[in-house]
C-alpha cells in the first residue's frame, strides 16, 4: 500500500520498539496525525480470551466523561408514548412495522451510528439480526439498548455512551475522542473505558488479561501503549 510523505514522517516519530505510558502515547497520536479534519482517536486492545467460547465473550458499554467528540445519530424502534419520547429525546429515526421493512431491505443503513428498541418489538426486531448484527448494531439487553425507557437510552448514546465487544481475533475497538481533545480528555476517557473492560475480564479466561495496547487517530499510525499500566492514568498529566 502507498503511504503519503506526510505518513511516513509520522511513522518515523513512533518508535515501534517502546511501550509508551497512555499519556505519552495520547500526546504522540495528537502529534501524528495527518489529517486536516479532526481526527478520531482510537484504542485497540489485543485481550487474552477465547471469543469462540461465550463465557470469554467480553461486551458491554461506558459512559465517556468528555464524550466522544461526535454526536452518534440513533435509530429507535418504538411505538406509541415510547416512540415520541425518543424523538423528544432526539432520536433520529424512529419508527416500527415500515421502519423495520425498511432495514430488513438493507436502505438506509448509513442513516444511523446505533440503534435502540423497546421489548415489546423485539421480536419482529430479531429478524434483522443478519443485517444489524455485523455491523455491531443490533440492540441488546445487555447494553441497554433493550429497554422500555427508549428516552434515556437514547439521551446517553447522544452524550457519549460508547459500546464494545470482542471480535473473532480477540480484538477490541472503541473511540475515547478527537484529535481537539487534549490529553487529560483523552486519558480520562481511556481510564473510564479500561477500568469497564478490565471489570468485564470472564472468569474463563486464563493467563495474560490485557496482552496489547495501541492508540491511533483515523489515517495514522499506531502508537504502542505499556498494557501494564492501568491505574493513576490521569495522574501521570501534568496540571
Amino acid at each position: 500500500m502507498q503511504r503519503s510523505k506526510a505518513h511516513k514522517d509520522a511513522t518515523a516519530k513512533v518508535d515501534r520498539d517502546k511501550l509508551y505510558s497512555p499519556a505519552d502515547a495520547a500526546k504522540l497520536a495528537k502529534e501524528t496525525s495527518t489529517t486536516k479534519f479532526d481526527a478520531t482517536v482510537e484504542v485497540a486492545l489485543r485481550l487474552g480470551v477465547d471469543p469462540r467460547k461465550a463465557d470469554q465473550i467480553v461486551r458491554g458499554t461506558v459512559n465517556l466523561p468528555h464524550g466522544t467528540g461526535k454526536t452518534a445519530r440513533v435509530l429507535v424502534f418504538a411505538t406509541g408514548d415510547r416512540a415520541e419520547a425518543a424523538r423528544e429525546a432526539g432520536a433520529d429515526i424512529v419508527g416500527a412495522d415500515e421502519l423495520i421493512d425498511e432495514i430488513a431491505k438493507g436502505n438506509r443503513l448509513n442513516e444511523f451510528d446505533a440503534v435502540v428498541a423497546t421489548p415489546d418489538l423485539m421480536g419482529k426486531v430479531g429478524r434483522l439480526g443478519r443485517v444489524l448484527g455485523p455491523r455491531g448494531l443490533m440492540p441488546n439487553p445487555k447494553t441497554g439498548t433493550v429497554t422500555p425507557d427508549v428516552a434515556k437510552a437514547v439521551t446517553e448514546i447522544k452524550g457519549g455512551k460508547i459500546e464494545f465487544r470482542t471480535d473473532r481475533q480477540a480484538n477490541l475497538h472503541f473511540i475515547i475522542g478527537k484529535t481537539s481533545f487534549d490529553e487529560r480528555q483523552l486519558i480520562e476517557n481511556y481510564a473510564a473505558a479500561l477500568d469497564e473492560v478490565l471489570r468485564l475480564k470472564p472468569s474463563a479466561a486464563k493467563g495474560r488479561y490485557l496482552k496489547k495496547v495501541t492508540f491511533s487517530t483515523t489515517m495514522g499510525p499506531g502508537v504502542p501503549v505499556d498494557p501494564n499500566i492501568t491505574r493513576g492514568l490521569v495522574s501521570d498529566l501534568p496540571e
